[in-house]
This record gives C-alpha cells, structure tokens and sequence, in this order.
C-alpha cells in the first residue's frame, strides 16, 4: 500500500480533472452547478451503497458514534467545496475560482502540522509552492485582476473545504476500511444535497431535455468516473500516505483539465501553462525521491490491512 499510495492519489487527481468535460455538456441542457454538483453528491451515494450491499456488506457496519467524522467529508469537505467553488466561478473568473481552490495543498499542510504534528520539511515545503505556482500558471492568471472581497473569502472557503477531506478522513480511516469511509461520507453529502439543488427543477429539466436518455447516462458516467472512482482512489491513497502531501500530489487536477481543454475543446496552451505543467509533476516526483514515515499506517493496520 505505502508503494501504491502516490499512484491511487494521482489516478483520483486524474479523474477529477475531466469533470469539466461532463460540467459542459450538462450545462447545455440548462442545469445549474450546484445542480451538476449534486448529480455527482447523489449519484455517488447511490452507486456506492449499491456496490457495498452487494460485493461486502459488513463495510457498511459503522458504530453511529463516528457518523460525525462521514458528516465532516461528505458535507463539511465535499458538499461545501463544491458549492463554494462553483459561486465563485459565477462571481469571478474560472481562473481565480481555480486558484483559489488550490489553496487546499496549504489548508492541509498548516492543519495537518497542528492536528497530526507533522514536521514541515525543506523537501515538502519546496513541493508545496512549485505544486501552488504551477496551479498559478496552469490556470492562466496573469496581468491585473480583480476580485471582490466576497468572493476571495468564498473561493477560500472551497479550499478549506477541499482540505477537510483529507483531515476527517485521516481519522476516519483509522477505524474503517477506505470502502467504508467513501460510502458513508457520499451518504451523508448526498443527502445535504437534496437540500439545496431543487429536486424537482431537475426532474423537469431531464423530462424536457428532448434527450432523457443521454442526459441520465452523462449523470451516471459522470459520478462514476468524477465522483466514485476518484474518491475512493483517493481515500485508498490517504491511507498510507500523509494528508499534507496526499493535498500535494492531487494537484496534478489542474493540469489534467487544462491538458482536457486543449484535447477536447482546443482551447490553447501557453507558454506558462506548459511550465505550470512541468512544476506540478515535478512537485509530485520530489514528493516520491524518498520515502516519509507514514502517520496514518496504522489505519490500515487496524482495518486488518483490508483496502475495500
């Protein structure tokens, strides 16, 4: 697993970075994004509590104690970033709402040095800001650019939301298969969902699609590959590496979507993008030279070493 754990953490990053491939054609049939969002929320929480039940139903036993803890990553972490991370896009430019978000790497790492007393290393410290520039220049900011107050504090909001996922699931991970964690944080965030996506507006917008067909199966592929993969890939990851350069390596999203957008949308590549590019991998490579000692082994040390 501590072999393993850099490669399922930047599949998860991999994955994350196409949603914008399926947030475009979803948005052509008039959904909002929170709506988008929620499609994910909900649609993992079904695809997961439908595997669980069927292939391992004991990892779906959770003492209620510790409900707290899904609670914290699938409406603190997962539902808040994403609601704050689309209103930022419709405040300010996808850029700084991108940027913004990216903050998560530096959320984590200061949190984690006082939750997990992690030691802040030269090595690390270097992979933080070349992982930060390379979103920086990934995401083409550049010249003079405006934000209002508000939505700073609302894009920064999606990084710490962002972040939390990796420091609830650091504890959740403790006592529960990454399976187990993954299902009950999408239940959770699911059902925070239903309250803020107007259900029933989107039951209309499907039956009015002309294309309910395609529109149901871009809401499936969707949470399967943007929401259910990743996060399991990701949680899988958490559990043998450390939360703070776990944040790091999954910033190789950025570069996943601006790479997409070029393939898919021909949209251009810059000079900068190209180096932003290079910065990000070259962050997760140093983060690879040498082996850390692991804080969270004994996560999958009291799961009996079982993954899912």
């Amino acid at each position: 697993m501590k072999r393993t754990a850099s490669l399922w953490i930047i599949l998860a990053g991999i994955l994350w970075g196409i949603m914008g491939i399926f947030v475009r054609k979803l948005e052509t049939y008039g959904f909002t994004s929170i709506q988008i969002a929620s499609m994910r929320l909900i649609g993992g929480a079904v695809i997961f509590l439908i595997v669980t039940a069927i292939f391992d139903r004991k990892k779906l036993r959770i003492n209620p104690r510790d409900m707290g803890l899904f609670i914290g990553m699938g409406v603190c972490s997962i539902l808040l970033f994403t609601v704050c991370y689309f209103t930022t896009i419709s405040m300010a430019s996808l850029s700084v709402a991108a940027i913004l978000l990216y903050t998560e790497p530096i959320m984590v790492m200061l949190m984690s040095l006082v939750l997990f007393h992690e030691k802040l290393t030269i090595r690390k410290g270097i992979a933080l800001l070349m992982a930060f520039a390379g979103c920086i220049l990934v995401t083409g900011i550049g010249g003079e650019m405006r934000v209002s107050a508000l939505a700073a504090v609302i894009g920064l909001l999606s990084g710490f939301g962002y972040g939390l996922y990796s420091i609830f699931g650091t504890y959740a991970l403790r006592k529960y298969p990454p399976l187990t964690a993954t299902t009950y944080a999408f239940l959770c965030g699911g059902i925070g969902a239903l309250l803020v996506c107007r259900p029933d507006d989107m039951v209309s917008k499907v039956r009015t699609s002309g294309e309910p067909g395609i529109v149901f199966g871009l809401m499936i592929m969707m949470a399967f590959f943007t929401a259910v993969l990743p996060y399991l890939f990701y949680t899988i990851g958490l559990s043998a590496t450390k939360a703070s350069s776990a944040a790091i390596m999954a910033s190789v999203e950025p570069v996943v979507a601006t790479i997409a957008g070029v393939l898919v949308f021909h949209e251009t590549m810059t000079v900068a993008s190209a180096i932003g590019i290079l910065l990000v991998l070259g962050a997760i490579v140093l983060l690879n030279l040498a082996p850390e000692t692991d804080t969270n082994s004994a996560a999958v040390a009291e799961n009996d070493g079982t993954v899912i």
